[in-house]
């Protein structure tokens, strides 16, 4: 036996074996010419990039979806907050409270205003038919060519355009649906928020979690000043047009608006949705105004006039000052695009959504230019 074949009897890999492994170029999926690997480098991300833009297209309306539980979450964390600096117990009671009085509400609304609202809901579109009416046939009158079929038409098909759209979002159940899911995950989100932060920290890289933790809380503190700002806006608008239509006509004569209630609380609700939802609850409220007479319409205007002002010029300047500065173009610009292809879930979001792009980019820009104080930053999120 030669000293060769001893060595293959203890080491059954030969050299001619080691010599194979070695040599890189024997791998199929290798690229020798290193400007065509580079070249196939650069194709493979520019092929990962194409997939994922594919990717987010196609589940934009899931996304959605989680970014308004992270709205949802954020409000209820926002109440939590609150409730923590008059009552020191741990944050799972205090956001039990909080969903405890969300829910109190919604069921006093059901079963107390329930009776009323769902008459005057009843009510409602026939009302709005009889005005477009008028105003259709005044229109005529004065030697404008317009047709009720088209009319008609185009509102019809609009209503399936919307239907198309918000299909995709909540499926054969509709937004209810939907609405169920922002909560439940909002849920989840707002017991234990820490618990995916760090999830989301985990899947970036070490030297990058700084900055992800700077933008994540400066994101978390400006959306909470803002939904809060939000619900502030909603109540007021709400209860103020309410106790205007309903006793404010009173002092000069007038009969109570009908319908009060319901326009009150379609102007609260409605005021989620800057620029696009106060333009909707007016012409509703003075559509119904001139249903009681010249009067009572002008006496509308001038209520939707005086709540608006006093929204936009008083308390939104107020509230604006402690979150996000958004131009108004800009927010009504990213409503219209939202909206299209969202739906209303898009609408209503566009506003939030646009914030957090903001501060995103003005986080990084500090961080760019050294202006990044740690010690300063608001608390996490």
């Amino acid at each position: 036996m030669s000293e060769t074949s001893s060595g293959n009897k203890s080491d059954p890999v030969s050299n001619d074996d080691l010599a194979y492994h070695d040599d890189p170029g024997a791998s199929p999926t290798y690229i020798g010419n290193p400007e065509l690997r580079f070249e196939a480098g650069r194709a493979l991300v520019w092929a990962l990039v194409i997939g994922l833009v594919w990717l987010t297209v196609h589940i934009s309306q899931s996304l959605l979806v989680i970014f308004g539980a992270m709205v949802f979450a954020c409000m209820v964390d926002g109440g939590a907050r609150l409730l923590g600096k008059a009552l020191p117990i741990a944050r799972s009671f205090r956001v039990a409270i909080v969903l405890v009085l969300v829910t109190a509400f919604f069921i006093w609304l059901g079963y107390f205003a329930g009776s009323q609202i769902s008459q005057q809901a009843a009510e409602f579109p026939s009302i709005i038919n009889e005005q477009l009416g008028r105003a259709i046939a005044t229109l005529q009158d004065k030697g404008f060519a317009i047709n009720t079929a088209d009319i008609e038409r185009f509102a019809g098909s609009m209503a399936s355009g919307v239907g198309t759209v918000t299909k995709a979002i909540g499926g054969i159940f509709g937004g209810l649906t939907t609405l169920l899911l922002i909560v439940i995950i909002g849920i989840y989100l707002a017991i234990d928020p820490r618990l995916y932060e760090r999830g989301v920290a985990w899947m970036i890289p070490g030297k990058k979690r700084g900055a992800f933790y700077d933008t994540l809380s400066h994101q978390a503190y400006t959306l909470r000043r803002l939904m809060a700002g939000r619900l502030v806006g909603m109540a007021f608008e709400g209860f103020f047009t309410w106790v205007m239509l309903a006793f404010g006509g009173m002092l000069i004569g007038l009969e109570p608006v009908p319908m009060a209630a319901l326009l009150g609380l379609l102007t609260g609700l409605l005021a989620f949705i800057p620029n696009i939802g106060a333009i909707i609850s007016g012409v509703l409220m003075v559509l119904v105004g001139f249903s009681g007479g010249t009067d009572m319409g002008l006496y509308t205007i001038f209520v939707y006039f005086l709540v608006q002002n006093f929204d936009g010029y008083v308390l939104v300047p107020l509230i604006a000052k402690k979150t996000v500065d958004l131009a108004p173009a800009l927010v009504l610009s990213a409503q219209l695009i939202f909206g299209v292809l969202f739906g209303l879930l898009g609408l209503a979001l566009a506003d939030p959504l646009l914030a957090m792009i903001k501060v995103a980019l003005e986080r990084r820009s500090a961080r760019v230019k050294g202006e990044v104080e740690p010690a300063q930053a608001p608390e996490p999120a």
